[in-house]
């Protein structure tokens, strides 16, 4: 039974130590790690190392390094540009090699800026996505087990051609029994809008992600967020999915992905 994403297992200097879950499992290669929880963790530290500079993220940018296997992992974190107003902060995921030297196989980069009183002038380009009966559909890996197993997947009723709808929920907290912030759970499910906008048939075509880029003009909040999303493919093996993010109280953000994209013997 999947409990949660991670769990702690200690620190080793600048590193804190995690055990991958089976909730973590790709629905492309269950020996990987699906996107989402490695963005969910670095988020994490993120956070932490942040507490107390009065900063929040506008920005993270998941850039996936190698396969990340469902295996201990460790996270350090550094600051990459100080500042009072505007910063910039690196977690790492590493993973062990067989000779023992670890390797860096995931990293999030996180612009972090000081707030101040807008909200004369608040605005969204996009109006609530407000979450309807689901189709009954679900997508094209059902039954997939490991990370599939450890969200709410609800298909929304849209007209074909336009952009999928998904709501989406983490069912399991991200680090054992601790506390997960709405940022985290919202980074739990965001890198799954690849597979909601998918363009290509995953039986013919493989579209893994390289990186998730999400932009946020503020924090998302609660526990249900919706994803919009649609995927384009180029003539050369590369594709791109851009998606927007909601949460129950309207339009967060946006989240935008490079594929590579390689057709299947």
């Amino acid at each position: 039974m999947i409990d949660c994403l991670y769990r702690r297992a200690g620190r080793d200097g600048d590193d804190d130590l995690f055990l991958s879950t089976d909730g973590t499992r790709s629905n492309w290669d269950p020996q990987i790690q699906h996107g989402s929880p490695p963005l969910a963790l670095l988020t994490k530290a993120i956070e932490e190392r942040a507490d107390g500079t009065g900063l929040r993220i506008g920005r993270l940018t998941l850039d996936i390094l190698g396969a990340i296997p469902v295996a201990p992992v460790r996270v350090r974190t550094r600051v990459e540009r100080p500042g009072s107003r505007i910063s910039l902060l690196v977690a790492e995921m590493l993973a062990e090699r067989p000779d023992g030297s670890h390797r860096a196989v995931a990293r999030v980069t996180a612009w972090l800026l000081a707030p101040s009183d807008t909200t004369d002038v608040t605005c969204a380009r996009y109006a609530p996505l407000v979450e309807g009966p689901e189709t009954g559909l679900t997508h094209a890996w059902s039954g997939a087990p490991g990370y599939l197993e450890a969200v709410s997947w609800r298909k929304q009723d849209t007209p074909d051609g336009a952009a999928a709808e998904v709501w989406m929920s983490p069912l399991v907290p991200l680090v054992d029994s601790e506390s997960t912030t709405a940022l985290q759970r919202l980074a739990m499910v965001v890198d799954s809008a690849n597979g909601i906008g998918a363009a290509l048939d995953p039986q013919r075509f493989v579209f893994m992600n390289t990186d998730t880029v999400v932009h946020l003009h503020r924090l998302p909040a609660g526990q249900d967020f919706g994803v919009r999303a649609l995927g384009s493919i180029g003539p050369d093996g590369i594709g791109v999915t851009s998606a927007e993010i909601f949460d129950r109280d309207g339009f967060v953000g946006t989240c935008a992905q490079t594929l590579l994209v390689q057709r299947l013997p």
